[in-house]
């Protein structure tokens, strides 16, 4: 191995040990016999049946994934037109529209939102305004899933289907749609994980009353880092891992496609 190869694989092995210790660490400690993460004392299964017992905990939980379902669900269908618009009429000014909550710090687009919410709709904060806020920074991550997807096809098979008589829809339900499904739900599935994690912008469209998990999580720690919120944490940990990789499975699947394409 050259020594510019060798020095690369020591530059990222520590980069990838100064990520991923601290995760494990949190993942260690959830199974410590002790409430105080001072040491390791045991094994232990008795924090996650505690959580489990935890009813606040729970709600927060079922409140977190109603939130991420319905974000997702509006993001990805407002994506997946924008991704479409974007590809198909090729205006400037539409990528910007689209990626700007995307590139925008998190903590500028939560204070937006929030000042928007209150003193131009005169919303009331809660749940509502929490879904709508987490669509609408997850729309920008749809839309460039489905465009790069829509950049990768030949545009010959949309030409022919309006050749044969094919209408707009038949066409969008019958060749366009399958065709971009793979990235609709990877744009989906990439919606769901950073809407189920997001902590800024939850914050500052939370309203008073009804917990959500990432506050929840904020809210036990200000006391101390108890094996209790390690075992949550994990819990989250795994569920976003799978999501990950679920979407780079169908990433890797459309590669494939449009290889033997």
């Amino acid at each position: 191995m050259k020594r510019s190869n060798l020095t690369l694989w020591l530059a990222a092995s520590l980069v990838y040990i100064f990520l991923y210790i601290p995760l494990i660490i949190v993942v260690v400690y959830s199974f410590n016999d002790s409430r105080l993460n001072a040491e390791w004392v045991g094994f232990t299964l008795d924090w996650y049946y505690k959580l489990f017992q935890n009813e606040e905990m729970l709600l927060a939980a079922r409140n977190s994934l109603i939130i991420a379902v319905s974000a997702s669900l509006l993001a990805t269908t407002l994506g997946t037109m924008a991704g479409l618009a974007i590809h198909r009429f090729r205006l400037k000014f539409l990528p910007v529209l689209a990626f700007t909550p995307v590139a925008m710090p998190e903590i500028l687009l939560g204070v937006s939102l929030l000042l928007f919410f209150l003193q131009v709709l005169n919303l009331t904060l809660g749940m509502f305004s929490i879904i709508i806020a987490h669509a609408t920074f997850c729309i920008g991550f749809v839309a460039i899933i489905v465009r790069a997807r829509l950049q990768g096809m030949d545009e010959s098979i949309f030409e022919a289907a309006r050749d044969l008589g094919a209408t707009p829809w038949q066409t969008f339900r019958l060749i366009t749609l399958p065709l971009i499904l793979p990235a609709v739900v990877a744009g989906a599935l990439m919606s769901f994980t950073l809407s189920i994690d997001d902590f800024v912008i939850t914050f500052f469209t939370k309203g008073v009353g009804e917990p959500i998990l990432p506050i929840q999580i904020y809210t036990m720690i200000k006391i101390a880092v108890t094996p209790e919120v390690n075992a949550i944490s994990t819990l989250l940990m795994l569920l976003t891992l799978v999501l990950i990789i679920l979407a780079n499975r169908l990433d890797a699947g459309m590669l494939q496609g449009d290889k033997k394409s």
